[in-house]
């Protein structure tokens, strides 16, 4: 990489024409060595660090070379490995390795990624993605995305994690993708071969807190967190303290280096309600600045519904998940965890459908306060929705999917309203067929961690009726259990089988129509509307005529009158080649809609 346009990080080990240069942020540290295990096989050698007055230790390793392994002793402690190693080949505890991001011969010159309104996001977990669970093997999957409509992959956390298996929300090594993914140029691959499908990639990140194991920035600095502030994950983030500006420039550096040197389209940020800043320039904001001047975007994922989070005089978040319209369809399919807060009724999801989020400042039971702020002046390409993703699966006792909840009929209704709403779809692997794997939460921490995990899971849900009995809470799945990792696997054979083969067809078709008509992905809140007729109703209207979808998801007979139009059915999603038994609730004869059960409908008119 030509010493013109790479940028060096503030800190980490980076190969330059004279060597490599190492550089560790710790104030309060008098000395900082590097010990460096040569790749040639050479015996070991030292390189004390120089401190300058911001508190940074560096110093160039003339000998140094792509591959060498090396750790830090500190103040004559350690070693330990560095916080932005770019890869821990033998785990997160152990010795950090020199790479050169240079090396990879990226392929996707004129790669162009497509605009927000227009992406249709996939997210997966590596590991669980493929038998192999790697990088590479998830290159194999590509086509299937392709062929299906999906043009955004989204993946899990990749930050490097203790142990073998993940979810990706205990990462620790930040810069370092996961070893038992594969390596760096694994991960680069990825991205080379998803942009030659098309497909652009998106890569979860988490900036509200490190895993509990393997987090060494406390031993350089105490300045990295604030003792006194607390999140659910443990003490707070310095991110407007004593000492800030190095701990905000690392997490920075972080979003500069995935996009940089691994060429992602985008970042989806984990829990940026938890990400407490008082600065004020919000680090969402400086994080949202710094992709845009890449050509990336980002994407919250943030409790509160604040429209603050997803305006240019706000956060200047391109998007945010709204997790609205997932509940209450999980309450209408007959899901009760979210019945305290929503009802699934028609009236409902039409309200979501058209702000974006149903709370909008009302009252929530669950949290007993006032929630969320309008949001009908902006666009409905920010509002990221989805019926499923991995914690609304994950975070169930048995990881069941909510087509194991749902009847066939409500679930392919609900299914294809995601897939043609206004909003920005996203899908969670393997819903698409409807896979009988389920995703259940997994770990694979030391012993005694790992014994905590276990028992604060089943203590988790020992508040549920069905999981009082000590008999009940022991056949929650051990998260510590290989077992529990291989059950959470996806069974691909099933794309080719029935009923999966089916389901399968119905989301190539929303997404086939999707694509094809450009009303369906509105820019504005022109040109569209979103009605409770009994059922849930969004008529669209554009160049090639009017769309009028019409979802009905109780198990209830339900006549509904049209708006005045030649209505033609376009499909329904209880036809047979979706797996429906093939009675329709539309009559072309009198036009009008009778559902017997549940049932989508896409009808059309040129009139």
């Amino acid at each position: 990489m030509s010493e013109g346009v790479r940028r060096r990080r503030p800190q980490g080990a980076d190969i330059y024409a004279d060597g490599v240069h190492y550089r560790i942020w710790a104030p309060e540290r008098q000395q900082v060595e590097v010990r460096i295990q040569p790749s040639n096989g050479d015996g070991v050698r030292s390189l004390l660090l120089t401190k300058d007055d911001g508190g940074y230790h560096d110093g160039v390793d003339l000998q140094g070379r792509a591959g060498d392994r090396y750790q830090y002793v500190v103040d004559g402690e350690g070693p330990f490995p560095d916080p932005a190693s770019r890869s821990q080949p033998e785990g997160v505890h152990d010795a950090s390795m020199v790479v050169d991001p240079s090396t990879y011969a990226w392929k996707d010159v004129g790669w162009k990624c497509p605009p927000l309104r227009d992406l249709v996001l996939y997210e997966i977990h590596v590991g669980a993605f493929t038998s192999e669970g790697t990088f590479s093997a998830a290159i194999e999957k590509l086509p299937h995305l392709r062929d299906l409509g999906i043009n955004a992959l989204q993946i899990m956390p990749v930050a490097d994690f203790p142990g073998e298996r993940n979810w990706g929300y205990d990462g620790v090594s930040l810069f370092a993708p996961a070893r038992c993914y594969g390596t760096p140029d694994d991960l680069r691959a990825l991205v080379d071969a998803a942009h030659a499908e098309g497909i652009a990639v998106v890569l979860d990140v988490v900036y509200n807190h490190l895993g509990a194991d393997g987090n060494y920035l406390g031993v350089y600095s105490r300045f990295y967190f604030k003792d006194e502030v607390h999140t659910p994950w443990g003490a707070a983030l310095n991110y407007d303290g004593h000492q800030h500006p190095a701990v905000r420039e690392y997490f920075l550096s972080n979003v500069a280096y995935w996009l940089d040197e691994f060429h992602f389209d985008g970042l989806r940020l984990d829990a940026t309600h938890a990400i407490l800043d008082a600065s004020s320039r919000h680090l969402l904001a400086e994080i949202a600045a710094a992709a845009h001047e890449r050509g990336a975007f980002v994407i919250a994922e943030d409790e509160r519904n604040l429209s603050a989070v997803i305006t240019p005089e706000g956060h200047g978040m391109d998007a945010v998940y709204a997790d609205d319209f997932c509940h209450s369809i999980q309450v209408a399919l007959g899901d009760r965890s979210y019945q305290e807060d929503f009802t699934g009724s028609a009236a409902e999801l039409a309200d979501e459908l058209w702000h974006g989020w149903h709370y909008r400042g009302q009252l929530s039971k669950h949290l007993g306060a006032p929630r969320g702020s309008i949001s009908e002046h902006l666009p409905p390409e920010k509002f990221a929705f989805c019926i499923s993703n991995h914690d609304q699966v994950g975070n169930r006792a048995f990881g069941e999917r909510l087509h194991q909840i749902a009847t066939p009929e409500a679930y392919r209704a609900a299914s294809a309203l995601l897939l043609l709403a206004p909003a920005t779809p996203m899908m969670f692997m393997g819903q698409e067929w409807g896979a009988s794997t389920p995703f259940q939460y997994f770990t694979h921490h030391n012993d005694e961690l790992g014994r905590l995990v276990t028992e604060g899971r089943r203590k988790e849900f020992a508040r549920f009726p069905e999981f009082r009995d000590p008999e009940s809470a022991r056949r929650i799945p051990d998260p510590q259990s290989h077992d529990t990792f291989l059950r959470s696997k996806l069974n691909w054979a099933e794309t080719t089988q029935s009923p999966h083969q089916e389901l399968l067809n119905l989301h190539r078709e929303c997404l086939r129509l999707r694509a094809q008509e450009p009303a369906l992905r509105p820019v504005s809140r022109s040109g569209w509307e979103a009605m409770d007729l009994g059922a849930v109703a969004l008529r669209y209207c554009g160049p090639n005529g009017e769309w009028l979808v019409l979802a009905h998801l109780a198990p209830t007979a339900l006549a509904v009158t049209l708006p005045a139009a030649d209505w033609q059915c376009f499909f329904s999603t209880n036809e047979t080649r979706f797996g429906g038994s093939g009675a329709a609730g539309f009559d072309p004869a009198a036009g009008r809609v009778a559902f017997s059960q549940p049932e989508l409908l896409v009808l059309h008119t040129t009139s």
